[in-house]
C-alpha cells in the first residue's frame, strides 16, 4: 500500500500493557468509527506494513487501545510506538453537503459570490489554528479561512466550491 492511497488515522502513543497492547492517539472527530477495525497500516520504517488487530476498545476519548496480532510484550510494543497509522482512502465515510475531505478538494475550482472564479484549490494549510484554502490565482496564492460561514456550497460533480467571503479578504490578493 502506497501512503498517497492512504489517509493519516493517529500515532502509536505508548504501550498500554505488558502484553503488548498500546495506545494509538485518534486524530479525528469520532474516534468511535474506527473502534471495531481489522487492520491498520503503520508506517515503518517509510513502509506502511499491515498489522492485524485482534482486539480494541476506546479509552479516554481520543485514544484507542489496541492489542496487535504478533505484539506480545512490551519490548515488541517499543518497536512501533510513535509510528503514524493510515488506512486506504477507501475506508472514509462518504460526506455530503458542504462537508468534505481535505484531500478531496485539491484541483476544486473556486467562485466567489461577489467576484466570480478566484481560482483553484492547490492544498489546505492546517498548521494553523484556522484551517486555510490554499488557491492559486494568476501565480499568485489567496489564503481564505476555512470557515464554515463562508462555504455556500460544495459541488463534488462540478468539482467546485462557492465562497461567501468578505469585502476585502480576497480583494487584498487581486
Amino acid at each position: 500500500m502506497r501512503k498517497k492511497d492512504c489517509f493519516y488515522l493517529g500515532k502509536i502513543a505508548k504501550k498500554f500493557s505488558f502484553k503488548g497492547e498500546v495506545l494509538i492517539y485518534l486524530d479525528t472527530d469520532e474516534p468511535e468509527m474506527y473502534e471495531n477495525m481489522e487492520s491498520v497500516f503503520v508506517d515503518f520504517g517509510k513502509d506502511l506494513i499491515p498489522f492485524f488487530i485482534e482486539n480494541s476498545n476506546l479509552h479516554k476519548g481520543d485514544f484507542l487501545r489496541v492489542k496487535f496480532e504478533d505484539v506480545d510484550s512490551e519490548a515488541e510494543a517499543d518497536e512501533i510506538i510513535g509510528c503514524e497509522i493510515y488506512l486506504p482512502l477507501s475506508a472514509l465515510p462518504q460526506l455530503e453537503g458542504n462537508k468534505f475531505y481535505f484531500h478531496e478538494i485539491i484541483g476544486f475550482a473556486v467562485e466567489d459570490q461577489r467576484l466570480g472564479p478566484i481560482g483553484t484549490i492547490t492544498g489546505v494549510n492546517d498548521s494553523s489554528a484556522q484551517p486555510l484554502f490554499e488557491i492559486e490565482w494568476n501565480t499568485r496564492q489567496i489564503l481564505v479561512p476555512m470557515i464554515d460561514d463562508f462555504i455556500i456550497e460544495v459541488n463534488r460533480a462540478q468539482k467546485k466550491i462557492v465562497l461567501n467571503t468578505p469585502v476585502g479578504l480576497v480583494d487584498l490578493y487581486i
